[in-house]
């Protein structure tokens, strides 16, 4: 299927065990500033969700900047509500990039480590700032709140610092990064962003991805880790399998090209790509 340009396959229904309490669940993963391949995600599941059966939702798994071109026209197809996106709830979980930029225009103990992370080349949140300070006309604009407020608008910052760690339905949890199986997950996913690192469900890939035990009866929905490093932890072929309890979306956006989501019902889910091998659209 090509929605505006942007290629956008949809593959064939796998049986899983998702036990979601009805409706329909669409999950985004990483899309780290390829704002037309989310675009193109985003009206094709416009269009599954008006004939999908029951309720419909959209979670956002968080890393929605960094790296890639467009990264504010992102943040504000993000910020939309539910009926401008076509469903009927929305929920916006934030990823360790999200968390990153709100530590560091912050002045809490974490600023300064967060702040050099996240303008590091590997973070990629240079992109970011360079699209803020165009935006604002004010090439040598510090970062702090008072740039975010007039490169974003309130309300989307706002929405970044609400954005929560997780979304429970049924026997599954939504998260970015992943759980620890061996903490209570409970507490694993109440720990705060501001804790930065130490917040590691936005975080984990050792000790998540490599285990093969469960995780208690909960099956695990997340982003975070791209398909070369997903591969090198779990030995799948295809990082968008879901098994041992856990279904990756992060398509590596950015870098590859794919910002990838899945559609998930009681028992089945398929996985939904957008964009073409390479790079994202600048």
């Amino acid at each position: 299927m090509d929605q505006g340009g942007i290629p956008v396959d949809i593959a064939d229904w796998r049986p899983a065990p998702f036990a979601l309490g009805g409706g329909t669940v669409f999950a985004v993963g990483d899309v780290h500033g390829c704002a037309d391949e989310l675009a193109a995600l985003l009206d094709v599941i416009a269009r599954e969700a008006a004939q999908a059966p029951g309720p419909t939702r959209l979670i956002y798994l968080g890393d929605l900047i960094d790296r890639g071109p467009r990264n504010l026209e992102v943040l504000r197809l993000w910020s939309e509500d539910a009926p401008t996106r076509g469903v009927d709830h929305l929920d916006r979980l934030m990823g360790n990039h999200e968390q990153m930029l709100l530590l560091a225009i912050g002045d809490g103990p974490h600023a300064t480590k967060a702040k050099a992370m996240w303008l590091s080349e590997r973070m990629g949140g240079t992109k970011v700032l360079d699209e803020l300070r165009r935006v604002v006309g004010e090439p040598d604009a510090p970062l702090d709140e008072a740039l975010l407020e007039a490169g974003l608008g309130e309300g989307v910052l706002a929405r970044l610092v609400a954005a929560r760690s997780h979304v429970r339905l049924g026997n599954t949890v939504f998260v970015h990064g992943g759980l620890d199986p061996r903490v209570d997950a409970a507490e694993f996913l109440a720990r705060p962003w501001s804790a930065f690192i130490g917040a590691t469900w936005a975080w984990i890939m050792e000790g998540f991805l490599d285990w093969q035990g469960g995780f208690g009866g909960t099956l695990v929905v997340h982003g975070h880790t791209p398909p070369p490093r997903h591969r090198e932890l779990t030995g799948q072929d295809d990082p968008h399998l879901f098994q041992h309890d856990r279904l990756g979306l992060d398509g590596g956006s950015a870098r590859t090209g794919i910002v990838a989501a899945a559609r998930i019902e009681d028992g089945r889910y398929r996985v939904l790509r957008a964009g073409r091998a390479g790079a994202c659209t600048p």
